[in-house]
């Protein structure tokens, strides 16, 4: 075998969805495991469905997770132009190279006629199919109708008998009556190819050995032969990638809310826990390992580890790895990514981040999640003096408020305010009060943060409030439980 050549061919449409970045991790995982070469070609022959900016979108996703392209629009390479739009002279002329092979024709039909035969399909409750109409014209009678302006689309002509079949890796062998297929459009009235006729070009031009795309093109795969066949040209190996489905067995859509790759980034999922789960949404390794880097992702991915099966999109699934990932980063780096997130819930309150970040680093699942932990800091909320009760810690409001008087007198007298000083002064109290260690910290937790659930007990809390914060927090929860 020559040197293998997968593509990425995304629409700009908009944004990188999950599946559309999934089957470029796996064009690019196939080409790199085999020491070959990854092209990126922008197919934007549906000008309709074309966003501005779409484009940078897909170069900054790429670049972001780092699957790099050696051809490209933006690096260039032999086999260009990478846009389709830039292309439309080569496929006039592939199409009617394939009118003179017999394998298509135009066809002259208005948008009225084809409309009343959509209608009458849908009244016989049949799915629409072209009925030929203009197969069979004259070479004169074309020749006549295009001097005379009339406006024509070029049409695949399909053999009415007989069957086609196509290996793919992940499905298998799959066999089509060819009676079934519809003499689809290749040339648009406007000049420009379908995906259709256009992605059969370029895949041949480009030498494109592995064409990895999702299972929806199973069935349109026979026409893609049948084209490649009237050429007499090579088909390549197909790769057809299982549906991705929501957890409610449903496909997973932007117009459903389902998040794009742009979304989960922004929410603060890690690009290495995004790039490794996808990975895994229709592959194995074969064994029960699921971190993997994308360097370890080029040398252990076989084609083989595909599966058929639809893959479920588990967002626990996904918090869970990136939790993984979030705890491998060192605390400076973590510290980093989540300062943006520290500074949209505190305002007002001076608070040192590393100190915040060494309760949050191994408490963090997903960054953007810390300001709804930590909204506690800039003020203290009002909260109601039962979540000073714990029957685990056999706390109650007496014995807090009890407690509490305890340990302000302690940290007021404290000069020199660090974790390990106001540590080592609250385990004094709590053996000279002959108490278990719950019976002090949880009420001073609760004074502290107003909260059930806090990153960090009591005296983390208190290290990071400030001894001035943490007195005048105290007071209150004393006040609140003096008048209950």
């Amino acid at each position: 075998m020559g040197e293998v050549r997968t593509r990425f061919a995304p629409s700009p449409t908009g944004y990188m969805h999950i599946g559309n970045l999934r089957t470029a991790l796996y064009a690019y995982l196939i080409a790199k495991s085999n020491d070959g070469k990854f092209i990126l070609r922008i197919e934007d022959t549906d000008q309709d469905r074309y966003v501005e900016g779409a484009i940078d979108v897909i170069y900054n996703t790429l670049k972001i997770v780092g699957i790099e392209h050696d051809e490209g629009p933006d690096i260039g390479g032999d086999y260009g132009p990478y846009v389709q739009s830039e292309r439309k002279a080569i496929y006039e002329k592939y199409a009617k190279e394939l009118i003179d092979r017999g394998g298509a024709y135009y066809c002259f039909c208005d948008k009225e006629r084809l409309d009343n035969l959509r209608e009458q399909s849908r009244n016989k409750k049949i799915p629409f199919k072209y009925d030929g109409h203009c197969r069979n014209l004259s070479k004169e009678e074309v020749v006549k109708r295009i001097e005379a302006g009339e406006s024509y689309v070029i049409r695949q002509k399909m053999p009415q008998t007989g069957t086609t079949t196509f290996k793919d890796e992940v499905f298998g062998k799959i066999t089509v009556e060819n009676s079934s297929l519809d003499d689809n459009i290749l040339i648009k009235s406007d000049g420009m190819p379908t995906y259709n006729f256009a992605n059969v070009i370029d895949d041949h031009l480009m030498d494109i050995t592995h064409v990895v795309r999702g299972s929806e093109y199973l069935s349109s795969t026979p026409k893609y032969n049948l084209l490649y066949k009237a050429f007499g040209w090579d088909i390549p190996t197909y790769i057809h990638l299982p549906l991705i489905l929501r957890e409610d067995g449903k496909k997973l859509s932007k117009r459903e809310g389902d998040a794009s790759f742009e979304d989960l980034y922004n929410k603060g999922y890690l690009k290495e826990a995004i790039i490794n789960y996808i990975a895994l949404l229709g592959w194995s390794p074969g064994t029960e390992e699921e971190l993997f880097t994308l360097d370890e992702l080029v040398e252990r991915f076989k084609i083989e580890g595909l599966s058929k099966s639809p893959a479920i999109f588990d967002t626990e699934k996904l918090k869970w790895m990136n939790g993984e990932y979030i705890r491998k980063l060192s605390l400076e780096e973590f510290n980093k990514l989540a300062t943006p997130y520290y500074d949209k819930a505190i305002k007002k309150a001076e608070v040192d981040y590393m100190i915040l970040s060494k309760l949050m680093h191994t408490r963090t699942e997903v960054l953007s999640h810390i300001p709804e932990q930590i909204d506690f800091i800039d003020d203290l909320p009002d909260y109601d003096i039962d979540l000073y009760i714990h029957k685990r810690m056999k706390t109650t409001p007496e014995s807090a408020l009890k407690n509490l008087k305890e340990v302000y007198d302690v940290l007021e007298a404290l000069d020199d305010w660090n974790f390990d000083n106001i540590h080592d002064n609250l385990m004094d109290l709590i053996g000279k009060l002959g108490v278990k260690n719950g019976q002090v910290l949880w009420p001073l937790r609760v004074a502290l943060s107003g909260k059930q659930y806090t990153p960090g007990g009591g005296i983390e809390l208190a290290e990071l409030l400030g001894k001035e914060e943490s007195l005048k927090r105290i007071k209150i929860g004393m006040e609140k439980l003096s008048k209950s």
